[in-house]
């Protein structure tokens, strides 16, 4: 046979649909949290990820960057550009100082600071706008495009270029800074002025997107009494149009049974041969859509029917704050709480989604509870689950089963999730260390590194590059790298 180009672009683009479809692949680039909508903290591209590194003397680190003071939102990487959102302590701009949120952008080449869209305060303060914690949600990026929620409670469409390119792209073009090191919003929706959703302590959800639209959670909560939604009719699940930032479909499902806040995202994939939109509930209940208009497809209660909700953790019921896993037509999930609610106990599931209704007692394919309340995303790669708990117990899990193969006792708060690549796990902690396991079925602690301040991000790799954002820096670390641990950008 003889080969054309036509005939290699073929096979090439057969061998990507394949490799997608099996939950797998993901771009060189790591465009979102999860790095698509399934949100598998697992990337099967990148080669030659450092095992090891050292801030202290620059081996291995190819560059790093001054982030805010606390720093929550997680690093993408795309079209040579690293997103992160943190807060306003590193002053960037100086016609804008003090505490805000913001989305930093930095050269992905050189760590080089590019521009920062930066968001004022809720005047509300911390029932809606805690102080200092910044932009918490991670963007995703679309083309040139890409959108985030800020940490007023707005899903903002924003220009990848900032206004580098002398551009001010609308229809929004209100912006208050507008030099070369600012952003660029090309749209927003202000979900509580529009939509009546009022966060509680700040909204924090990472949106996805399909070809014409972009999902997220509302973040819709309590009052600072604790106790009282102020509207439990405002959407907690949206989808909007990608173009015009239109809402084009809401639900409102959890109503009245929000225990505290919803801080958690959306999935989206395709189960049983079916898309499917996969929203965790602020009620502790998984609700999957149809994507193009919001028809409830199935939902499941995370939470057992005797658990208890009492104020200040004290009950054993919980919300969802980890980001529902698709993998092999099934959901994975943990629930949990405020981490200042402190430990308490757990579930783990993994949910046949190809059922429909209220599956609730049919659904669970299996269920953990050993475990304790957990933050973290789970990483499902070649028949082992991997997952950590707030108390900072590390598991490997057989995937088909849940039976735990092996634990690791990081020995400090986990809000971090595990990320899967090059045969390697990657793990952070509260401490700020950073501990790299041999990916399989028997435990193999292959280096641990101390970042200097605490890991509330999750390590990602894009194009040949490991990204590890502590609370106060982005360090991009590579193999046979060397910088300068004095030079920071």
């Amino acid at each position: 046979m003889i080969m054309t180009n036509r005939n290699v672009v073929l096979l090439a683009t057969c061998a990507a649909i394949v490799a997608i479809a099996s939950g797998y692949l993901k771009a060189d680039d790591w465009i979102m949290w999860g790095g698509d909508g399934d949100r598998n903290m697992v990337n099967t591209v990148e080669k030659g990820i450092p095992t090891s590194w050292d801030i202290e003397t620059g081996r291995n680190v190819k560059w790093q960057a001054q982030l805010g003071s606390q720093s929550y939102g997680n690093p993408v990487i795309a079209h040579g550009k690293v997103l992160i959102g943190t807060n306003n302590q590193a002053e960037r701009q100086p016609k804008s100082t003090g505490d805000k949120g913001v989305i930093m952008c930095f050269r992905e080449k050189d760590g080089k600071f590019l521009w920062q869209v930066t968001h004022d305060k809720l005047p509300a303060g911390r029932v809606n706008d805690w102080p200092r914690q910044g932009i918490c949600s991670s963007p995703a990026v679309d083309g040139d495009r890409f959108y985030y929620v800020s940490n007023r409670c707005e899903l903002v469409c924003a220009d990848l270029e900032g206004f580098l390119d002398g551009e001010n792209d609308g229809p929004f073009t209100d912006e208050k800074l507008t030099d070369e090191i600012d952003g660029d919003i090309v749209w927003k929706l202000d979900m509580m002025d529009e939509l009546g959703v009022f966060p509680h302590n700040l909204a924090t959800s990472s949106a996805t997107f399909d070809e014409q639209l972009v999902y997220l959670c509302t973040g819709n909560g309590v009052d600072e009494g604790h106790i009282v939604l102020p509207d439990p009719f405002a959407p907690s699940f949206i989808a909007v149009d990608k173009q015009t930032g239109e809402v084009v479909w809401e639900n409102a499902d959890p109503g009245e049974d929000v225990l505290h806040g919803q801080w958690s995202s959306p999935a989206l994939g395709t189960i049983g041969g079916v898309r499917q939109a996969v929203f965790p509930g602020g009620d502790g209940r998984l609700y999957a859509f149809a994507p193009s208009d919001g028809e409830l497809l199935w939902s499941f209660q995370c939470n057992p029917e005797e658990s208890v909700w009492k104020l200040g953790g004290h009950g054993t019921r919980n919300n969802i704050i980890a980001t529902p896993v698709i993998h092999e037509d099934r959901i994975y999930i943990s629930v949990g709480q405020d981490p200042e609610h402190g430990e308490g106990p757990g579930h783990l599931y993994a949910v046949d989604a190809t059922k429909r209704g209220d599956i609730t007692k049919t659904g669970a394919i299996w269920h953990n509870d050993e475990v304790q309340r957990s933050l973290s995303t789970a990483a499902v790669h070649d028949g082992v689950f991997y997952f950590c708990d707030l108390t900072g117990i590390f598991r490997a899990m057989d995937a088909a089963t849940g039976k735990t193969l092996w634990t690791h006792d990081m020995l400090a708060a986990v809000w971090s999730s595990p990320y899967v690549v090059d045969g390697k796990v990657f793990m952070g902690d509260e401490d700020g260390h950073v501990v790299v396991f041999r990916a399989g079925r028997e435990e193999k602690v292959l280096f641990e590194a101390d970042m200097g301040n605490s890991v509330y991000t999750t390590p990602v790799a894009a194009n040949g590059v490991l990204y590890i954002s502590s609370r106060t820096r982005l360090y991009a670390i590579q193999e046979d790298a060397t910088s300068d641990p004095d030079e920071v950008n």
